[in-house]
């Protein structure tokens, strides 16, 4: 399921009297659950068992080959996402961005945002260095624990 369209309908339940939604389509399902004021999904994969048809069962489609790897981010420490959320690496739209490849960073200093539940969350470095990579693109969706920036 699209990241979107899946925020979209966290939003939709927040916002609604609904407690509990689940949708399935063909790539999978979802359930978001709204407990104590909080909004979560997960998604949930199963398996489909083969189809039995007259003389024995059919033998299951080739694997899909998984998504072409990212390159592997360089050495140094990783800067991960506290949530999952919008990123965006300045305060506005074409706004100054909070680190560039090269910025020499302190522990405590902003480097970027991310947007989660309509509310913009700064997120700080957690060790001082000089910004080598920056792992994710302006506007991109991103996930808990999902690696940002590589200082060193």
């Amino acid at each position: 399921m699209d990241l979107r369209k899946l925020k979209t309908l966290i939003d939709l339940v927040s916002e609604s009297n609904v407690s509990e939604l689940e949708i399935t389509e063909a790539d999978g399902k979802v359930r978001i659950v709204k407990a104590d004021r909080q909004v979560s999904a997960a998604p949930i994969h199963y398996a489909v068992p083969p189809l039995q048809v007259q003389g024995g069962p059919i033998a299951p489609a080739a694997p899909v080959a998984p998504p072409a790897a990212e390159p592997a981010p360089e050495p140094g420490h990783v800067v991960k996402s506290p949530m999952v959320g919008t990123f965006y690496r300045s305060a506005s739209p074409g706004g100054e961005a909070f680190a560039e490849i090269g910025t020499v960073v302190k522990e405590g200093q902003a480097i970027c945002i991310i947007e989660a539940m309509k509310i913009m969350n700064e997120i700080e470095a957690d060790k001082a260095g000089t910004v080598k990579q920056i792992l994710c693109e302006n506007g991109q969706a991103v996930e808990f624990g999902q690696p940002l920036f590589i200082i060193e």
